[in-house]
């Protein structure tokens, strides 16, 4: 069959390259794509949002499976498009509709969500403009820090952690005020959750699932989670502080309720559900939900994973999930990320990439990337992910680190500690 992919990101270089290999894909085509995705088919000058160019081209092309990578057209209702065009009603596509994407695109709707379903979560206040008082009245109920979180999607800035309380009152204001644009004319205040954060991934196709392999991403800028939010510097799978007792607390206070939730509710949902979760003493509890893979996480979670992808997408797709046997390569998978200097910040673009050829015992994933003469050039913040597959965290962290070194290009930064807190932990049940 034709698969066409949406996106431009790793994430979506992960889905061509493990679609790619597929024996039932006859021709692969991604939407903008990015300078690897072009070694896995044929990228394509359109919009994961232009859903009238969408239509058109699947119907020129015979596509037979639309998988889309970012939340953006999730959110925006690609799917009731697609699933209300008679022109592509022959077209498998791997979403949840607007009704389910709500679970990223609004923090309100989600944690109501959770709160309705008893899927354990921190406290939480909703505030706007007309209850900007009770806002300011309830941060002073809580303990330092201070959570405040843009309602709608601000591309994975959309979260302050403040230490002061005055600076997370004038943050507050500041949302409202529309530091976020649109997506902060409301705002979550959440209670602080202490513990360690990892994130779980369901492939669900809307009565059963398939827990996909878990795993930890780094969001700051800095070493030792310093500095700003950014969309993830690097991720390692499996988590060695989520044992089967912990996943098993997982499995059975979050991700069935959750499903369960979208079933007593009316909403169909196909696709993925990642949730991001705090193991808080061994008890795990929400602290986000989206609406599809995660972007470094993918790159280590699909990267173990061994099955057909095409095959696991159109179980999904089929309500087929029930009979189908995951498979999941035992070792460690560490990815790096390689960003242009002065991201989530202003950056400079057009730099040429070096030494890609001399990348040993890695994948490389491409991300903000483009081919132009030849050369490979960054464009974009975060540019790639270098991953890494090793008998345990510290000999897959040592191959990323080393091939993350030989990658060069201008204002060329990345993490050096990826994967270190993990070397000494010790496992929470």
């Amino acid at each position: 069959m034709n698969i066409l992919i949406l996106g431009s990101g790793g994430r979506e270089h992960v889905f061509a390259m493990k679609i790619s290999q597929s024996p039932i894909c006859s021709h692969l085509f991604i939407a903008p794509g990015n300078a690897g995705t072009m070694e896995c088919g044929a990228n394509v000058n359109i919009s994961p949002l232009d859903f009238d160019a969408i239509e058109a081209f699947c119907i020129k092309e015979n596509i037979k499976l639309i998988i889309p990578g970012p939340e953006d057209p999730l959110v925006a209702g690609l799917v009731d498009f697609v699933k209300g065009s008679e022109k592509l009603k022959n077209v498998a596509i791997l979403g949840p509709p607007k009704a389910g994407a709500m679970l990223e695109g609004s923090k309100d709707f989600s944690k109501s969500f959770m709160i309705s379903h008893g899927i354990p979560t921190a406290a939480y206040l909703t505030v706007t403009t007309d209850n900007l008082q009770q806002g300011l009245d309830f941060l002073e109920t809580l303990e330092a820090p201070y959570v405040l979180k843009a309602d709608g999607l601000a591309a994975g800035k959309g979260v302050l952690i403040e230490q002061d309380l005055d600076t997370a009152k004038n943050a507050l204001k500041e949302i409202l005020d529309g530091k976020f644009g649109n997506a902060g004319n409301k705002v979550v205040i959440e209670e602080f959750l202490h513990g360690i954060e990892m994130s779980c991934f369901v492939l669900t196709d809307g009565r059963d699932y398939i827990m996909l392999p878990e795993a930890k991403d780094y969001k700051r800028i800095g070493e030792g989670d310093q500095g700003l939010n950014t969309g993830g510097m690097g991720a390692v799978s499996p988590v060695p502080f989520a044992g089967k007792a912990f996943l098993d607390k997982v499995e059975n206070s979050i991700v069935k309720p959750t499903i369960q939730g979208l079933l007593k509710d009316g909403i169909p949902y196909c696709g993925f559900i990642f949730i991001g979760l705090m193991n808080s003493g061994g008890e795990p509890r929400v602290i986000e939900y989206n609406c599809r893979m995660g972007d470094p996480e993918t790159e280590v979670v699909l990267h173990r994973v061994e099955n057909d992808l095409v095959e696991l997408f159109l179980a999904a797709c089929q309500q087929e999930l029930a009979e189908f046997e995951l498979k999941v390569n035992p070792d460690t998978a560490v990815t790096v990320v390689l960003v242009s200097g002065g991201y989530p910040g202003s950056f400079e673009k057009g730099f040429e990439i070096k030494h890609l050829e001399q990348v040993t015992d890695s994948t490389i994933y491409h991300a903000g990337t483009k081919l132009e003469s030849g050369k490979t050039l960054t464009n974009g913040g975060r540019v790639m992910a270098i991953t890494s597959t090793g008998k345990n965290i510290k000999e897959a962290i040592a191959i990323s680190m080393r091939n993350a070194g030989k990658v060069d290009f201008n204002n060329k930064y990345y993490r050096k500690d990826i994967g270190l807190d993990l070397l000494t932990y010790h496992e929470q049940t």
